[in-house]
């Protein structure tokens, strides 16, 4: 049985108490998030008469230099930043595992060929490759997805090949390859299901990376641009008013804080409760 659904690695990651706290944050971001509409107003709606009001009863986190509602911007630029973050680590996680696994099935000079490529791509800092590239094209929130994705496999490529490396001499592959498994099938029902508990964990540290990468190109310009609210955008906004309005950055800073820290919990949590050292 696949590590991830195995009984023990549920019991340990119900009692790690970080993971629980990350896990919580999480879904309280997460519901908030899909709850927008709901919990708050138009994010866009500009009111001159109220711009730069503090925090109130009215309005819990104040509002910006147009009389925007900065609660309604954070609870939908949460979704901009989770959208950003699941996507763009969904693309990585898609391309790491399938370059991973033909690297580590097949072996010899399709590993080698392969994993030459990832140390060809990690020798580029991985920030200034996704600036170099925006360059070329327009700062949009799908273009930000896509790069950041294109430019995050290498990590899970490595992760899944040292896995499958492991896995496709065990017991149940040899078995399998005896009763006439395609390569296909060995890979994908075989092994692949089995090789997965790293990238879980690759994957949801993944996603806390990649929402603070927006953050930063949208705190620079060059992410998502206004006036679609995102935490990285309002942050920059912000910065002019610092000394009078200083709830315009700290609220959003709060919100990328809070929410890196939960997928950083739960992604340690995950590790542990995967760690062979300690299973049963």
């Amino acid at each position: 049985m696949p590590m991830l659904f195995h009984s023990n690695f549920i019991s340990r990651l119900r009692g790690n108490r970080m993971a629980l706290v990350g896990a919580a944050i999480v879904a309280v971001m997460f519901l908030l998030a899909v709850l927008a509409p709901l919990l708050a107003g138009d994010p866009g709606a500009i009111d001159i008469s109220r711009r730069l009001q503090s925090p109130s009863w009215q309005f819990p986190l104040g509002t910006d230099d147009l009389g925007r509602d900065v609660l309604a911007r954070i609870l939908y630029g949460a979704r901009i930043s989770l959208l950003v973050g699941f996507v763009a680590v969904g693309i990585a996680s898609l391309i790491g595992i399938v370059l991973g696994a033909l690297a580590g099935y097949y072996g010899r000079w399709v590993d080698g060929l392969l994993m030459r490529f990832v140390d060809i791509m990690l020798c580029f800092p991985t920030f200034f490759l996704i600036l170099a590239v925006i360059a070329f094209l327009e700062p949009s929130i799908w273009n930000i997805m896509i790069i950041i994705g294109l430019t995050g496999w290498m990590g899970v490529a490595r992760l899944v090949r040292a896995e499958f490396l492991s896995l496709r001499e065990r017991d149940f592959v040899q078995a399998a390859r005896a009763l006439g498994a395609s390569d296909g099938r060995l890979i994908f029902r075989h092994i692949l299901p089995n090789a997965l508990s790293p990238v879980l964990v690759s994957a949801t540290l993944g996603v806390a990376g990649a929402i603070l990468t927006e953050s930063a190109l949208s705190f620079l310009g060059i992410g998502v641009q206004p006036p679609t609210p995102s935490w990285g955008n309002m942050l920059i906004a912000g910065k002019q008013t610092l000394g009078t309005a200083w709830w315009l950055s700290a609220f959003p800073g709060l919100a990328i804080l809070i929410t890196v820290l939960g997928y950083n919990l739960l992604g340690e949590g995950i590790r542990d409760a995967l760690d062979p050292r300690i299973r049963e």
